[in-house]
């Protein structure tokens, strides 16, 4: 299965480089996993498409504000570090721009000296493991000195970081946010409980690799990244009620989805707690085990997320769909638009 037939043609100015104000003021396109049939709608209307007893699935991963940038001791030559995941202590796997200033051994301050890091090993593509030093608390001498990882295609300035978290965040610990959650306010959440939908939480703290183009022609030779999850006895329970009870589970994410997944497919079906690593791929020809339907924000073209999504409905009925909603002049990416496919 070649990438270029997950193609499709976006205008750049179609990428959203704003949140809306009003997070539910999105636009809502729903499309029939079956059929291919769609509909337009507002975020807000939502609940009119979920039943009593279904089940929304979300991720409560929080964004860190991991980009730093600092200085090389000794030249003062500017450095971008971005953090990607945390391994031992305060060792972290972070990307370094430019990487070919920092070996092993190269030291970086940040913020005057309130933070400092030694470079322990390089990685390719310009990974690099870096210690940090500091006084306190890590992470709030984070929150202090870094920034909003915001993907490369966004060019504007955020004003205000916690746009670029959902309002249910707090599990930290992701490199990018779980963007199909950015369109829920907590009264639309109250809405839909009080519809009699059930509200689940996993974690999944999301990695720069979900955004990484796939680089090889065939999508069967491309190896996913791994990214940490975390599913509670409580959430286990109640996905497996809801199963048994004739109710659908419906995923806010391709995050929330992988981690459902990546559990059922260990499982023979059934939803266990548990937490581990997953670098499931889902493309096409993947049988899905645990979910019904789920919510999206519109994807690159040949990226991982379009062949999720194309597995779920169908690739026909996706692309049609993508380029109805660039006729129709959807928002795209991060701060766009919503699909829910049912």
């Amino acid at each position: 299965m070649k990438v270029e037939m997950f193609d499709f043609h976006l205008p750049e100015e179609l990428i959203a480089q704003t949140p809306l104000e009003d997070r539910t003021s999105s636009r809502l396109m729903v499309l029939d996993k079956e059929d291919g049939a769609l509909q337009h709608e507002t975020f807000k209307n939502l609940p009119e498409y979920l039943n009593p007893g279904d089940c929304l699935v979300l991720n409560d991963t929080r964004v860190l504000p991991a980009r730093l940038f600092g200085a090389k001791e000794g030249t003062g030559a500017k450095i971008e570090v971005l953090l990607l995941k945390q391994q031992e202590g305060d060792v972290w796997e972070t990307l370094i721009k430019p990487a070919k200033r920092v070996k092993e051994g190269t030291r970086i301050e940040f913020g005057d000296g309130l933070l400092s890091a030694v470079c322990t090993g390089t990685e390719e593509q310009g990974g690099r493991l870096l210690k940090f030093n500091y006084e306190g608390i890590f992470y709030e001498v984070l929150e202090q000195l870094g920034e909003m990882p915001l993907p490369p295609y966004i060019k504007e300035q955020l004003d205000d970081r916690e746009r670029y978290q959902t309002v249910y965040a707090k599990e930290r610990g992701s490199a990018a946010a779980p963007t199909a959650g950015l369109h829920f306010t907590e009264e639309l959440l109250d809405e839909i409980r009080e519809k009699g939908v059930h509200i689940a939480f996993i974690t999944l703290h999301v990695g720069l690799g979900t955004f990484r183009p796939v680089s090889v022609e065939d999508i069967h030779e491309h190896s996913m990244h791994a990214e940490y999850y975390q599913v509670t006895e409580g959430t286990a329970r109640l996905l497996n009620e809801v199963r048994e009870n004739g109710g659908r589970i419906i995923t806010v994410g391709t995050t929330s989805t992988r981690t459902l997944e990546t559990i059922a497919d260990a499982n023979e079906g059934r939803l266990e707690a548990g937490s581990g690593w997953t670098s499931i791929f889902i493309y096409p020809g993947y049988e899905f085990k645990a979910i019904d339907g789920m919510i999206t924000n519109f994807h690159l073209p040949k990226s991982t997320l379009i062949m999720l999504i194309s597995a779920l409905a169908g690739r026909e009925n996706v692309l049609n769909a993508y380029n109805e909603a660039v006729k129709e002049r959807y928002r795209f990416f991060s701060f766009g638009d919503a699909m829910l496919i049912i």
